[in-house]
């Protein structure tokens, strides 16, 4: 007898359905082959816990039980937590923009018994609405056509077929110009907001790739316009509703063009990618607004997303059925919070008024003439301890869901942020969290040298996709970096040889999403566009010079090499999507390998580390040598010693390093002087 089968899993987003009247199935052989048995079309519904019309339509039409005895009569249900399967989100949302429906979430698509998509859409009403087709008469037409219309079926799946062959198995090598990186920085300034910063329009998504290709070519250039466009954008994400100003932490993006209404849901990813890109700016500037912004982001994640060591996935957008609303204030319920603290000066800071500034409520923000930051020391003062009665006060509130899975990749963008802070800022806490977290994924999602994806609940789930091999190598490579540990050098090593092993594509070059070894499925992609996260492609562009540059290993550099040529022609077609590629092009083409030879135990070693952690190298690799160990044969740095017996540095760049540096001042001093003069990008 069939029934709803998503009582057995541990996706968060999977049980908000287990009770619903529809007949759910998780994705998996035994859905798809009773959907072959039964020759049904497969409905398949996308979503995330996070996801604000996902709720919509659950509560709307999943509920229903009119809906669901369609759904169960003309179709094989099955359900998909899109972050616990990124690979099936990445090829049917690919399928829905094919078919015109623009994709997103909740995505709506419907399959073949064979699970090659004919029809797609997003969220669908249960009733009429706004121009908008009820549900169920989706369902009902979409079933006509899959019994009497085969022939244009087999032409959508076969048009559909086309383009994932265009998008993930076509040659994409071409001709790489040597003025790429000045050029596409250009190109993408012009669509920045001079005003609010971020692209032009609204929403408004962070996009921290965009912003450090800015913050790269301002660095590689000295053009000012560079520095303006990513200060304006940082700046006003700080000082916009986007940010949490009460609780800490960066909500997933914005619906207007000034950064001040977000979206309420928190994402671990946008979290980790707002401390590394404050981060690698504060080096150069020590703003004490990103300062406290890094400072208060990382409260947030100790506080509310710790899954024993590791780090939740994400907190939902609503509470109480409302979005936004565990966010939100009354200008009354400021008003008690804050009796007796000078209310009034903290309303006119946070743009707090009776009539509100979103749907009757106050969106807190710091944006406009009255509040300027920093105020004086003492306002500032005041205005922390008001904001701390507010979180006080908004913790008796209903929370928004936790989406508490612990996913690889998310986890090592969050790891290699912390571990980075924590060196930088001198927070051995900030570290020690990082190498917690480091630990407990290794413990949970490792098996050997292969990770799973996703574990809840002591469960772990899905073969570990490129992403996650990526992000944790990029993040144990932080880790060697700063702490000299070299079981962190191994580990980034074995699970970049895990993708080079099973994840490459030998005929067009590139990493495949899944490896040789996973369920198989319709297709396998290739990715090189940056997406909600960056792509695994372009993260291993930059993670392999890195490798190269600390162990001169040709291993690394040959496939590095191969990895920039696989995709060597899109640049000039698709550069807004490649972020995570250029910038990786960036450290290949002028990478600085950083090597300081002295005793770990010794404070002028740290010293001179300090030096180098104190400015914004984002192309950069850092090898603390301990006196006793040789820098790899061949290396430029190969026979480097300690000058005088005092811990000594070297910048070494294309083969060539520098005279020997014991003075800190000194070496800070040569790593701000520009690579090349400014005006000439």
């Amino acid at each position: 007898m069939s029934r709803n089968q998503l009582d057995r899993e541990t996706s968060p987003y999977l049980l908000l359905h287990k009770d619903n009247p529809v007949h759910w199935r998780p994705w998996g052989p035994e859905a798809l082959e009773e959907a072959q048995e039964q020759n049904k079309p497969i409905l398949l519904s996308v979503g995330y816990t996070a996801c604000h019309w996902c709720h919509v339509m659950n509560e709307e039409s999943f509920t229903d039980p009119e809906t669901a005895a369609v759904m169960n009569e003309l179709f094989v249900n099955i359900k998909v937590d899109r972050e616990e399967r990124p690979d099936l989100d990445q090829i049917y949302q690919t399928a829905a923009q094919a078919v015109g429906s623009g994709g997103g979430w909740p995505l709506t698509i419907f399959l073949t018994p064979q699970a090659e998509p004919f029809f797609a859409g997003t969220y669908y009403p249960k009733d009429a609405r706004f121009g908008q087709t009820p549900f169920r008469t989706v369902l009902q037409e979409v079933s006509r056509i899959w019994r009497e219309q085969p022939e244009p079926v087999r032409n959508t799946t076969a048009r559909i077929q086309e383009v994932y062959a265009n998008l993930w198995s076509r040659d994409l090598r071409g001709q790489l110009d040597a003025t790429v990186l000045d050029n596409t920085a250009l190109a993408i300034g012009r669509r920045f907001d001079v005003f609010s910063g971020g692209l032009s329009g609204a929403p408004k998504f962070p996009q921290f790739g965009l912003t450090e290709l800015l913050w790269r070519a301002y660095l590689r250039t000295g053009v000012e316009q560079f520095n303006q466009l990513v200060q304006t954008t940082l700046v006003n994400i700080c000082l916009g509703g986007i940010y949490d100003h009460v609780g800490g932490g960066l909500h997933r993006y914005a619906v207007d063009e000034r950064w001040l209404v977000p979206h309420f849901e928190k994402m671990l990813y946008d979290n980790a990618e707002f401390i590394d890109a404050l981060t690698l700016v504060w080096q150069h500037n020590r703003s004490d607004l990103y300062r406290a912004r890094i400072e208060e982001t990382i409260d947030w994640l100790f506080r509310d997303m710790m899954v024993e060591q590791g780090f939740a996935a994400a907190l939902d957008a609503d509470s109480e059925g409302q979005e936004g609303k565990f966010y939100v204030w009354r200008e009354t319920e400021i008003d008690a919070a804050l009796a007796g603290t000078y209310a009034p000066t903290f309303k006119k800071v946070y743009g707090v008024s009776r009539e509100g500034n979103w749907e009757g409520r106050n969106i807190l923000n710091r944006l406009g003439g009255a509040a300027s930051y920093p105020l004086s020391e003492a306002d500032e003062t005041l205005l922390a301890k008001q904001r701390m009665r507010l979180l006080a006060a908004r913790q008796k509130r209903v929370p928004p869901l936790r989406d508490d899975k612990v996913l690889a990749d998310w986890n090592g963008m969050m790891i290699s942020a912390l571990a980075n802070a924590g060196a930088v800022f001198r927070k051995t806490a900030w570290t020690t969290a990082a190498i917690r977290a480091f630990d407990f994924v290794e413990q949970v999602l490792a098996d050997g040298n292969r990770l799973y994806h996703s574990w809840r609940n002591g469960k772990r789930q899905h073969t570990g996709f490129a992403d996650d091999y990526a992000q944790m190598a990029r993040a144990a490579l932080t880790l060697w970096e700063t702490t000299a540990d070299r079981r962190y050098l191994q580990r980034a090593q074995a699970w970049v040889h895990v993708l080079n092993d099973h994840f490459w594509d030998s005929q067009n070059g590139g990493y495949f999403y899944t490896g040789d070894d996973s369920d198989p499925l319709i297709v396998r992609s290739r990715m090189i566009y940056d997406q909600a996260t960056p792509s695994a492609n372009g993260v291993m562009v930059s993670l392999l010079a890195r490798l190269h540059m600390a162990t001169w290993e040709n291993v690394y550099r040959d496939r590095c090499n191969a990895l920039v040529e696989a995709f060597s022609g899109e640049p000039a077609r698709a550069f807004m999507s490649m972020g995570s590629y250029l910038s990786g092009l960036e450290t290949v083409l002028n990478g600085l390998q950083i090597v300081i030879v002295g005793p770990l135990t010794s404070p002028k070693t740290h010293e001179l580390l300090n030096a180098v952690l104190g400015r914004s190298l984002p192309h950069r690799s850092l090898v603390l040598a301990d006196p006793a160990q040789q820098m790899p044969p061949g290396h430029p740095a190969f026979g480097k010693a300690m000058e005088n017996g005092q811990p000594t540095a070297y910048i070494c760049q294309r083969q060539t390093c520098s005279t020997p540096i014991t003075n800190p001042v000194t070496l800070s001093q040569a790593l701000l002087l520009p690579q090349r003069p400014a005006g000439q990008a």
